[in-house]
């Protein structure tokens, strides 16, 4: 497996990632109704940069880097990734993770801020406390789940 920086043909193998995590309404804040050039916006147009984790040609996985505030808040980043249900538990979130990192330095930034982890998703939990970020907030009923509100937290690692 390969993570390289993404290119605009890439789209079109990020979008049925996309639309399918973002439809499921389980882990992003995004509308399930995104459509396909929102969709670009969010992760090709509004972020620092945006990779791909593939494997002869076929894209696995995705994940942008971006400013989490700007001016004195811009050296910390954020990030979001997707992989596809056809990779899931091949360890590609944990890889693109530590790539992040790895780039998140390289372009400046100092620390990673993680803003909306919704507590149902403990395998994203657990990997990121492993790969070494903590909770530095818990935030009650922030993501709407199904009609019910349930809690997200903040996690955070100083990179530098």
């Amino acid at each position: 497996m390969k993570i390289r920086e993404a290119e605009k043909k890439d789209f079109a193998q990020i979008w049925p990632i996309f639309q399918e995590i973002v439809s499921a309404g389980d882990t992003y804040a995004y509308s399930s109704e995104t459509r396909e050039e929102e969709a670009y916006d969010i992760w090709m147009k509004k972020t620092h940069k945006t990779y791909v984790a593939e494997k002869d040609g076929l894209v696995l996985g995705t994940y942008y880097i971006k400013k989490n505030q700007p001016g004195l808040g811009s050296h910390v980043c954020n990030c979001g990734y997707m992989v596809s249900s056809i990779a899931r538990g091949q360890g590609i979130a944990s890889k693109m993770c530590e790539h992040s990192q790895k780039m998140a330095l390289e372009l400046g930034y100092k620390a990673m801020q993680y803003n909306l982890v919704v507590l149902n998703n403990e395998g994203a939990i657990r990997l990121w406390k492993k790969l070494g970020f903590e909770v530095v907030g818990h935030i009650p009923k922030a993501f709407c789940y199904r009609e019910e509100y349930i809690d997200a937290l903040v996690m955070y690692k100083w990179l530098a």
